[in-house]
């Protein structure tokens, strides 16, 4: 039987990737649309000679590869350059996400996105799975984990769904406030339930 789509997705600093990393751990296949985001503008793939072309030598690396930072405060500055760059960049990695959930074999398979809801990739999905935290630890792990400062989170979290718009659309929600025996328990408990469900429905 063909595995049927989690759809997985919640803010900056939620958690997402230890989250799906444990259901990795359980053997179900999972796909991340932010590593798709990465293959999609290696060196040599046609989307990075059409970025370079648009804002020129100061979004690549010094090796040749994209500079991902630098894209990014040009983009979140400019909301014309954003859409611009979503226009090119979401079908590619929609379908380099859908080639590779079509290689799993797990009776579910997870797509991972943090713009699940506002790309639309959640119709793909038969369920979706929003990892839901508190603003504050989210702004505090995000800052502790990419160094980066609190108004540059601010802006990613501006620019992603409200966190009342993701919830509007969960199947499932799993709060990640606390500790990593506590979160294992939980995944090890979703993944149990959805074990259960043909086409990801009850």
């Amino acid at each position: 039987m063909t595995p049927w789509i989690l759809g997985l997705t919640g803010g900056i600093g939620s958690g997402k990737s230890a989250v799906v990393e444990h259901f990795g751990r359980l053997g179900v296949h999972w796909v991340d649309a932010d590593h798709a985001a990465r293959w999609v503008v290696e060196p040599g793939r046609p989307a990075l000679a059409t970025i370079a072309a648009r804002f020129g030598d100061q979004v690549l690396a010094s090796d040749g590869s994209l500079d991902r930072a630098a894209l990014r405060r040009l983009v979140f500055a400019d909301p014309v350059q954003r859409q611009w760059l979503e226009q090119l960049l979401h079908p590619l990695i929609r379908q380099e996400v859908a080639d590779k959930l079509a290689q799993a074999q797990s009776p579910y398979a997870i797509m991972v996105s943090p713009l699940l809801i506002e790309s639309g990739q959640y119709r793909q999905a038969a369920r979706v799975l929003v990892v839901d935290v508190p603003e504050a630890l989210q702004l505090e792990r995000a800052s502790r984990r990419d160094g980066v400062t609190e108004e540059q989170i601010r802006s990613i979290i501006a620019a992603q769904a409200r966190r009342e718009e993701r919830l509007r659309h969960a199947d499932d929600v799993l709060v990640n406030d606390r500790d990593m025996s506590w979160l294992a328990a939980e995944v090890e408990r979703l993944h149990r339930f959805y074990l259960t469900l043909r086409g990801g429905k009850a």
